[in-house]
């Protein structure tokens, strides 16, 4: 729809919209990239914490490892200790049969004993990797922490940088929005507040580059008399690209 006043069609520059919606965008553009920071931060505290999470669990696997192992040290130690008893006992046996069940006893007991420091070798040698997986894992959580606060510092001085970038350029659309026609200003603003950059569009063969509403040829001939359009469909504020002429 052409957008009235009391007056009859308003007259706006074509370059005015050009470049509002050029403004929009960088804003835009700026905004997402403002907002991309604190997630960049956010995901790199969760890659710390998994590798903070890896290296307790990795911890706690050593640490349950070395505790069965002290046990399973202390079973051989107590069994050691009553092999040593039984051969004193076989030694002063009073019958020959307390003498056999004394030989089956500690026979059973040394098997047993020799199963369990099979066992406890292996799991020597399990501490070994786990020793290893705990340092992998520390070595890990370190280059990640130094990584985030590298990321960090990185993201904090872009976004000094980006937030100085558009307080100029909400500047810059500031001094250019001081040149839409007072009639409309207060209906742009409204427009621009919700939709951003889509509150303008540019034609592309004849349609609205914003929604694709084809447009009609009264549409496109008030926009070549530099007069304000209003998309029928999406509302956008229209303007011709720099390849259209103006009347």
């Amino acid at each position: 729809m052409v957008v009235m006043s009391t007056r009859g069609k308003i007259e706006i520059s074509t370059e005015l919209l050009r470049t509002l919606h050029r403004i929009h965008r960088q804003l835009t553009d700026l905004r997402s990239q403002i907002a991309r920071g604190p997630r960049q931060i956010q995901a790199g505290e969760t890659m710390v914490a998994k590798a903070d999470a890896d290296r307790q669990a990795a911890h706690d696997k050593l640490q349950k490892a070395k505790i069965a192992s002290d046990e399973k040290q202390l079973q051989l130690q107590s069994r050691e200790l009553n092999i040593e008893e039984l051969k004193v006992k076989l030694n002063v046996a009073a019958s020959n049969r307390e003498f056999a069940l004394l030989k089956e006893q500690i026979a059973a007991d040394e098997q047993a004993s020799s199963v369990l420091s099979d066992e406890i070798l292996e799991g020597l040698e399990r501490m070994d990797l786990l020793e290893k997986s705990l340092a992998d894992a520390q070595e890990e959580l370190e280059r990640q922490q130094t990584e985030q606060a590298q990321r960090v510092s990185d993201v904090q001085q872009k976004l000094k940088t980006l937030h100085s970038e558009r307080e100029r350029v909400e500047a810059e659309l500031e001094v250019s929005e001081q040149q839409i026609p007072a009639v409309i200003k207060s209906e742009y603003k409204r427009i621009a507040a919700a939709k951003g950059e889509d509150a303008l569009a540019p034609t592309e063969a004849d349609s609205c580059g914003g929604c694709n509403q084809t447009l009609t040829t009264q549409v496109m001939s008030t926009l070549h008399l530099s007069q304000l359009v209003r998309c029928p469909n999406c509302n956008a504020f229209l303007y011709l690209p720099e390849d259209r002429r103006v009347r």
